[in-house]
């Protein structure tokens, strides 16, 4: 009886370190870190060596599911739809401070291209540079980019992708 469970003993070793073994030598890489996604207002933009942004994460909603939200919240009898299809709540202004990826994909609608408000056209799913997202937050004279939400992608917690919505 001894003799068994050493052999089963034995052999459950073997099978483990040969099993742990393999998965090295074929060049065995963890799963990548979840990417988390979130709605959010950017507050400000802190630019240095790097790239920070300053979040207020909201709760975004569309279609039927911003009526259902906008009537339990607004409560008017007159008006039973969300004005343009959407609805934003913001009951927390917790904000947080994270830094946007060297090489994150950045998507814009719409943005001020040359200073001039006639110039500031809908370009949908335009993808843009870091360069450009700078640029287009460090004025408001003509568009404010902070009064837009974005949709963002958080990974290994940096940015790496940040989607412009546009609201009307």
């Amino acid at each position: 009886m001894r003799r068994t469970v050493a052999k089963l003993f034995l052999l459950t070793f073997i099978l483990v370190t040969a099993t742990a073994g393999g998965a090295a030598a074929k060049g065995y890489e963890p799963a990548p870190a979840a990417k988390i996604q979130e709605t959010v207002f950017v507050n400000h933009l802190d630019v240095g060596d790097s790239v920070y942004v300053e979040i207020d994460p909201i709760q975004w909603y569309e279609g039927e599911q911003a009526n259902e939200i906008f009537r339990e919240r607004e409560g008017d009898a007159e008006m039973t739809e969300a004005p343009d299809g959407y609805y934003i709540v913001n009951d927390e202004a917790d904000t947080e401070k994270l830094q946007i990826a060297d090489d994150a994909k950045i998507i814009f609608q719409i943005y001020d291209k040359t200073g001039r408000m006639e110039d500031t056209d809908i370009n949908w799913n335009e993808q843009v540079t870091l360069e450009t997202l700078k640029k287009a937050f460090s004025s408001s004279d003509v568009l404010d980019m902070t009064a837009f939400p974005y949709h963002i992608t958080i990974q290994d917690g940096k940015i790496v992708e940040i989607v412009q919505q546009f609201i009307p």
